[in-house]
């Protein structure tokens, strides 16, 4: 077994926000609590990491304000305390909105096949009149000194999901992530985790190679989303081409169809080199790919994260 340490690292987001009035769930502003005051406010929470707990400050935003910036520091630090024979697992307290893409860059990026990352969030600020946040900081550290724990995980609302399949799902309400059509991987029920399913796999060996990537991006490349919908054009990628994008992730409709003037447009930026990937905006399922397509499909990945894997292969 690891060690006894386990280190909380702050970003920001709502579970660090705060409100002039305690009934406002909306009108918050996110990331104002440092994660040490976060932590303090919790009761049971240094009993629940059954040994030392630590808090860093990472960043402090608003997780909508997420950029590559902030990855690759929250990456460098993630991989140097998982080194730590001392460290049983690395907790990141994390804004919802872009909460799933972070999970899946560390999940890419991450040596994790022996310890886990276990990223936790709030849909209600520090100052609600019932916030969410020290409940899911009290499960996200249960999941964290689970033996044989490992991966990238998400916790919240007393579920555990994988970086791969996490999702959020609506904008108000404290169970906002779902895993889709794979379902959770189990739930913390008063201090304890009950598994339906495996632990994740994590890359392994390929994620050596990808956080050195990481450490010396200069500058990270640029990818974009387009969405294909009923009257779509091509305008948009022309316009993306013509100013130097380098990937395009496109949210097809259906299995992988592709409205033909944006098509057309996707067809020609593949031409001139840009590289281009097709996902569906269906919140289930995948793209089954065809003999004889000529855009490749994001083996299963949603469209914000095959945009991160497409990001990191371009790094490479």
């Amino acid at each position: 077994m690891s060690g006894q340490k386990i280190l909380v690292l702050g970003t920001g987001g709502t579970i660090a926000g705060t409100s002039a009035q305690a009934g406002d769930n909306i009108g918050y502003t996110a990331a104002q609590v440092g994660v040490g005051q976060l932590l303090a406010a919790v009761p049971g929470l240094q009993q629940a990491a059954r040994g030392v707990l630590v808090a860093e400050q990472v960043a402090q935003i608003d997780s909508k304000d997420m950029d590559g910036q902030v990855w690759q520091a929250l990456a460098l630090r993630c991989a140097h305390h998982l080194e730590d024979p001392e460290v049983r697992g690395v907790v990141i307290t994390h804004g919802t909105d872009t909460l799933e893409e972070t999970a899946w860059f560390l999940h890419e990026v991450l040596d994790t096949r022996a310890k886990p990352v276990v990223l936790t969030c709030a849909m209600r600020p520090a100052t609600a009149l019932t916030p969410d946040g020290p409940q899911n900081l009290l499960d996200a550290v249960a999941v964290a000194v689970t033996p044989g724990a490992r991966g990238v995980l998400a916790v919240a609302a007393g579920e555990i999901h994988g970086a791969r399949q996490v999702q959020k799902v609506h904008p108000y309400r404290v169970n906002a992530f779902n895993s889709g059509e794979a379902g959770p991987l189990g739930w913390v029920e008063e201090g304890a985790v009950r598994l339906v399913q495996d632990w994740p796999l994590a890359p392994g060996v390929p994620a050596l190679n990808a956080i050195e990537n990481v450490v010396n991006a200069a500058a990270w490349p640029r990818v974009e989303v387009v969405i294909s919908h009923a009257g779509a054009s091509g305008t948009m990628v022309d316009a993306l081409v013509r100013d130097g994008v380098q990937g395009l992730v496109v949210a097809c409709t259906g299995n992988g169809t592709i409205h033909h003037a944006l098509e057309a447009a996707l067809l020609r930026a593949q031409e001139a080199g840009v590289r281009v990937v097709r996902s569906t905006r269906c919140s289930e399922g995948q793209v089954l790919p065809k003999p004889g397509d000529a855009l490749p499909d994001s083996q299963g990945l949603s469209p914000l994260k095959a945009r991160i894997s497409l990001m990191l292969e371009l790094l490479h």
